[in-house]
């Protein structure tokens, strides 16, 4: 799979620097650290970086269900058909908790268009996830991931499993299609699920 940086050629969402740098994985519980290198083009330092990946180029559908932090069933593949917005968040993150009015926002606003995002938290407990999705009147369901054995099923290069946040927005057929690492703002996730919606 070849992620393309937006800034090479052909890009579909400019990227800006970020002045939140990323969290560390352990930020669900409290910990904090800067974005490394992910291994995809442009990925690293404190800057948001986001890539697309190319109809042609992508990999099959994730494969991704779990259970809630509300400890409901949830499977992507009910998705299909949807543009699909994943995000990874810990309750602790700063960045996380930056974005989460506008993800709030957008996810309102974009249902009707046939977007259905879906958050994966990595909280380590179930109560703080709760709390955050209940202060920030989060719209959508998150999967529970204490022990990461979801982050760990997406495809190599799609995230970096020591960062967040991370947004991965999949396609109607599910596949990873487009990644911004860092917080995102109204606009700019607008920008990364455009696209997508206009693909036939």
């Amino acid at each position: 799979m070849n992620m393309r940086s937006t800034r090479g050629a052909g890009a579909l969402v400019a990227v800006a620097a970020l002045g939140l740098s990323a969290c560390g994985a352990g930020a669900g519980s409290g910990g904090a650290g800067s974005a490394g290198d992910d291994g995809a083009d442009g990925a690293q330092g404190t800057n948001r970086v986001v890539t697309t990946i190319p109809k042609a180029e992508r990999q099959p559908a994730l494969d991704l269900s779990g259970t809630t932090t509300r400890g409901k069933p949830l499977d992507l593949a009910d998705y299909r058909g949807k543009v699909v917005v994943l995000n990874l968040w810990g309750s602790n993150c700063a960045p996380c908790i930056a974005e989460a009015p506008h993800f709030s926002k957008v996810a309102k606003a974009t249902e009707a268009k046939g977007v259905r995002f879906v958050g994966i938290t990595r909280d380590v407990e179930r109560s703080r996830a709760v709390d955050f999705e209940d202060k920030h009147h989060t719209p959508y369901p998150s999967l529970f991931d204490p022990g990461d054995k979801l982050v760990q099923r997406f495809p190599k290069g799609v995230i970096n499993p020591q960062v967040i946040p991370v947004t991965v927005a999949l396609d109607r057929k599910g596949r990873p299609a487009a990644r911004s690492l860092g917080a995102l703002d109204e606009g700019e996730l607008r920008a990364l699920i455009a696209p997508l919606l206009a693909e036939k």
